[in-house]
């Protein structure tokens, strides 16, 4: 780099400071008659395409060219500094190099670039975990910020894009890019989109950026048919046996939740202390729901005490201190693939269907109040519980057949 008797520069990447995207920030270092002082330079770059020896980046694409001529930009800018001391009969120490520049940064700087703030937010949630985050919010967030970086490279061939370069062509390509190539459906995407916006409304509150992106953009959400299971396949899956001892706990693990409504996130962290008595004898769950916090105490059934019963002992449940040996929900899924074929349910199980069965075979479909429902799912509205129930062919004959022999007696 530009150097002198008493003069240099070297370029460098801090590696312990790498984010989950294999991103490193860049420095420079100044050093003048033995004395150095370190700059941010505000940029990051892939460690993969760093050329130690060099200090420039190796390989070829938009951002390796566009890394590597701000480089030598920065690399000119602090010897011309470096000179214009010199020329003005001063000794210029390592410092004074370092607040000439970055005040010349802060006067030129192009602005924030959309993926550093959504770095910066998702570390300041991550620290909030357990006070006003759970874990699967920082996850999500950590996912869509994975997609949207893709999207960057794919779309635009840039490891990043400015704030200020952001318009509705951005999120328009964006969702098409989700919809297109991850082959995400509609509500999914939505949901992607929602978390991204909420990064955008972070910049134009703190003025980052001029313009809001997303004012001529609606998220719209489309209506689903929500699978379930029926009471008969409720019954095969019960009844089945199977001879491998993980799908039979995935089996067992599913029923439960069918039976007390838990989402996968709540059924995990079930423990011993959330079991119990009440004075009329009866056996309940007490806990709250995680993605909420929202009290959701259910009164078990004979068919999840039953399943409890079966587990009680279990050396991995005891050891972990859990209730039931539930896997990762990404095991679980795929488990219950393979035990949806072999008791021939022709339905795509997942572990959020059980709390769906809940809703709508074992409660709504059985006369509980939809209130009462709604208050075990641990739902503050009604609307909600709506959403997740369906009044089926068998209740409506049931209603409609009460309303007859009603009439009858009228007649009579």
């Amino acid at each position: 780099m530009k150097n002198s008797k008493s003069f240099s520069v070297l370029f460098w990447t801090n590696k312990a400071k790498a984010d989950n995207n294999g991103l490193v920030p860049l420095y420079a270092r100044v050093t003048v008659e033995g004395k150095r002082a370190e700059i941010s330079l505000k940029k990051k770059l892939n460690l993969k395409k760093w050329d130690v020896r060099t200090g420039f980046m190796k390989g070829s694409g938009e951002d390796v060219r566009i890394t590597n001529k701000y480089i030598n930009e920065v690399s000119n800018d602090l010897f011309e500094i470096y000179m214009e001391f010199n020329r003005n009969g001063k000794t210029a120490s390592a410092d004074d190099i370092k607040i000439k520049f970055t005040g010349q940064m802060e006067v030129d700087a192009p602005g924030r670039s959309l993926l550093e703030v959504f770095d910066e937010h998702n570390r300041e949630i991550e620290s909030l975990v357990g006070k006003d985050y759970v874990k699967a919010t920082v996850t999500k967030y950590k996912t869509i910020r994975s997609k949207v970086g893709d999207f960057i490279i794919k779309k635009y061939k840039k490891q990043d894009l400015l704030l200020d370069g952001l318009d509705f062509t951005f999120i328009s390509n964006f969702e098409k890019h989700l919809k297109i190539h991850e082959g995400i459906e509609h509500n999914t995407a939505m949901s992607y989109i929602k978390r991204l916006k909420r990064i955008l409304t972070i910049a134009v509150n703190n003025k980052w950026i001029a313009h809001n992106p997303f004012l001529a953009f609606k998220c719209t959400t489309r209506k689903v048919s929500r699978t379930h299971l029926l009471e008969h396949e409720l019954s095969i899956l019960s009844l089945k046996e199977f001879k491998i001892k993980r799908l039979e706990e995935v089996r067992d693990c599913f029923l439960f939740s069918c039976y007390t409504g838990y989402a996968f996130v709540d059924a995990q962290k079930l423990t011993p202390a959330h079991v119990q008595k009440r004075n009329d004898g009866e056996l309940w769950i007490e806990t709250s729901r995680t993605k909420t916090e929202i009290v959701a105490n259910v009164p078990l059934l004979p068919q999840a005490i039953a399943i409890l019963e079966k587990y009680k002992d279990d050396h991995g449940c005891i050891a972990t201190n859990r209730l039931l040996p539930i896997k990762s929900n990404q095991k679980m899924n795929a488990y219950l693939k393979e035990i949806a074929d072999l008791c021939g349910i022709e339905k795509n199980l997942t572990t959020h269907i059980a709390r769906h069965t809940f809703a709508t075979t074992v409660t709504l479909g059985n006369d509980v109040p939809i209130e009462t429902v709604s208050k075990m799912l641990g739902h503050t509205k009604i609307t909600t519980t709506q959403i997740y129930a369906r009044v089926q062919e068998n209740k409506i004959s049931r209603d409609m057949a009460s309303l007859k022999r009603k009439l009858t007696c009228l007649q009579s």
